[in-house]
């Protein structure tokens, strides 16, 4: 049995991850920022500020993994902006910390890094599905900081520590922030629904067009790439988990709308706008796909509507 730690295992995607692989047979061992609160799906919860070299070196030593799941990072690209060195900090000496710990007391684990395909940044305004060759021009600190980790991870590999990296497109699901575009919509129609909030659902820029993924299939696609542990044979370092389709982000919200029984206005938000500078991004995964034997299975739709009816079940309760 492999016993798997997910570091970040406490948010959105960790607690998904968590279950995807306690149910795939892993010893899950899940490290939250959050003391004295179990994480879903986990074998084991510690807590750890990964910025904290001797607590997390302590619990690589203590619980002896087999493979990692490097997720904790600081994500929300406006925070990055507000609190750089937090985001630093977090995203790069805390992913180095990391990569300390298991030089010393884990060498023959296995690491999966989650960078992001934020790293592509302009590259993004060719307008093409981008693969991993391109060059990234990252143009936000959240970005910067995940392609200095990347570097990172990559000297460690060069030394002999075995990994690879993921750069995954915009995944959406149940229980993600409502800072995030697509659960904002869902939670703003579920509170008009349950008469909590006026009929006007307030919006950003509707205009950019983004590569959508469910969360249950990028972490179906974490585990497959736990799977090269396994092999002997050399590997890509690099995969992108993209579904290769953009989609405009107000055909998103009109979507969301299309499912909700309420009248809604729709009114442009100052504080919300935000204009991009990356109109369309979008990726290439076939590395993923051809190395990997994994494809996106749930569209978008039934994404939209599973977020829709989580964020009504809040509603009803808040």
């Amino acid at each position: 049995m492999q016993r798997t730690l997910i570091t970040g295992a406490n948010g959105f995607v960790g607690q998904q991850l968590c279950k995807t692989l306690q149910r795939s047979g892993h010893h899950v061992i899940a490290v939250s920022s959050r003391a004295s609160q179990a994480v879903p799906f986990a074998n084991e919860t510690v807590c750890c500020d990964i910025r904290e070299a001797e607590g997390v070196a302590q619990i690589i030593r203590d619980t002896s993994p087999s493979q990692i799941v490097h997720l904790a990072a600081i994500t929300h690209i406006p925070k990055s902006f507000d609190f750089p060195q937090l985001t630093w900090q977090t995203n790069v000496m805390g992913s180095i910390n990391v990569l300390e710990a298991m030089r010393k007391f884990a060498p023959e684990c296995f690491i999966l890094f989650v960078s992001s395909a934020d790293v592509y940044g302009a590259a993004f305004k060719r307008n093409v599905p981008l693969d991993e060759n391109v060059v990234c021009l990252p143009q936000n600190p959240y970005a910067a900081s995940k392609l200095a980790a990347e570097t990172a991870f990559n000297e460690y590999f060069r030394r002999g520590i075995r990994g690879v990296v993921a750069r995954p497109f915009n995944h959406i699901g149940a229980h993600q922030s409502p800072d995030f575009v697509t659960a904002s919509f869902a939670r703003q129609i579920a509170l008009i629904e349950a008469g909590k909030q006026d009929p006007v659902l307030k919006v950003g820029d509707l205009q950019a067009s983004r590569d959508f993924l469910d969360v249950s299939d990028v972490c179906h696609a974490y585990e497959k790439l736990l799977g090269l542990s396994e092999g002997t044979q050399e590997h890509p370092r690099c995969f992108n988990i993209s579904s290769g389709c953009s989609r405009r982000i107000a055909d998103v919200l009109d979507a969301l709308i299309k499912m909700s029984r309420a009248d809604i206005v729709i009114e442009q938000d100052p504080a919300r706008m935000r204009p991009s500078d990356i109109p369309c991004a979008v990726g290439d995964s076939q590395r993923m796909r051809q190395t990997m034997n994994w494809a996106p299975t749930i569209s978008l739709n039934e994404t939209l509507k599973e977020l829709l009816d989580y964020w009504r079940a809040e509603a009803a309760t808040a």
